[in-house]
């Protein structure tokens, strides 16, 4: 096993003390860095890009080469799953994910495989134990899988969708059958995760993506539910290595206190969410992560550094906060806009950390 040389993502997930607040950034291996353009361009398409495991290992290093994140994170798609039942997952430049064969009847739930993650998604395990190797200790590896929920939107809609008529339809129509997808979509999440974390993954993250386009009740019975039979059955521990794992739902500032209470060591926080109220709210529960808005970075350095310092001070002393974006870094951000908010982190946060 290899020694993880820079471990306080992992302590900051688990409430432990650090020297400084922990940095990454969700998408930071994408489109915005020239190096990522070359090596996608060189797979040919998004998907080829993905199941290739030694070019999803060279993506997935190239910010941590460049900005030195505390937590590096495996470079694919939450949609791998659905394209793992055989649904025909593919990729249109400008028009996101479609499916071939999406989901519209009882039937086709019935029909849903369970998917072996070493054998279907084994592309996937091979890109974490490469990583891993690759890494050699200088961060940890996060996995991550999308919810049962933001999984089922795609699945029904058959690609993305505004206002979710139809998987929304099935949830208040056909309330069994929906209930039917989610568990076997748990089931599946579960196994992808256990399988990340045994081929080496650090820490898992669970992407609820759309869980904010749900009423209060449904997000809780459609939503978080699912996630909180995740968290039961996920393993928590690799020879002696707590594995934590964090939840975020976009848009879902409402359910603070109900998230806390479901099993997870952190929760994702969007750029809506007040870091100080948050902390309040989940009242020492759980770590958290976020916030900064994606848009801020196309501000300048000073400006960057100013809403830095903002997260900071509004989180406070101690540990139990991981500094993210509020979702992914948009496409088109100037990666030096990136290194002036990493090096504002690395800079002002240990004022607010005492070890020793």
């Amino acid at each position: 096993m290899t020694h993880l040389q820079n471990d306080r993502f992992i302590k900051a997930l688990l409430k432990q003390a650090v020297d400084r607040t922990p940095v990454w950034m969700m998408r930071q291996a994408g489109r915005y860095l020239p190096e990522y353009r070359r090596v996608r361009a060189q797979a040919g398409s998004f998907m080829n890009l993905c199941t290739n495991p030694e070019l999803a290992c060279e993506v997935t290093l190239q910010p941590i080469d460049r900005f030195g994140f505390d937590a590096a994170i495996l470079f694919s798609d939450i949609l791998t799953i659905p394209d793992a039942m055989g649904l025909g997952l593919s990729f249109t430049e400008g028009e996101g994910p479609r499916f071939a064969h999406p989901i519209t009847s009882a039937a086709d739930v019935a029909n849903l495989p369970r998917p072996d993650p070493n054998q279907e998604l084994g592309y996937v395990m091979q890109a974490v134990r490469l990583i891993k190797r690759e890494l050699n200790g200088r961060a940890p590896l996060i996995g991550f899988s999308g919810s049962p929920w933001t999984l089922a939107t795609y699945m029904v809609e058959g690609q993305s969708s505004k206002n979710f008529q139809k998987v929304k339809s099935l949830m208040f129509e056909q309330p069994h059958t929906a209930h039917q997808l989610l568990a076997k979509l748990a089931q599946a999440v579960t196994d992808y995760l256990n399988a990340q974390i045994d081929a080496g993954a650090d820490a898992v993250m669970i992407f609820d993506t759309w869980g904010g386009a749900l009423s209060h009740a449904d997000y809780l019975e459609f939503s978080l539910a699912y996630g909180r039979q995740i968290r039961s059955q996920l393993k928590t521990e690799r020879n002696g290595q707590t594995i934590p794992c964090i939840w975020f739902t976009k848009g879902g500032g409402l359910w603070l206190e109900a998230m806390a209470d479901s099993g997870f060591d952190a929760l994702g926080l969007d750029w809506q969410t007040d870091v100080a109220s948050a902390r309040a709210r989940v009242g020492g529960k759980v770590a958290l992560q976020g916030n900064l808005d994606p848009v801020s970075l196309y501000a300048g350095p000073d400006v960057i550094r100013g809403k830095v310092a903002a997260i900071l001070e509004a989180y406070g002393n101690g540990s139990g906060h991981v500094f993210n974006l509020g979702h992914g870094i948009l496409p088109d951000v100037n990666p030096d806009h990136v290194a002036a908010m990493v090096n504002a982190v690395q800079e002002l946060s240990p004022a607010y950390h005492t070890t020793g």
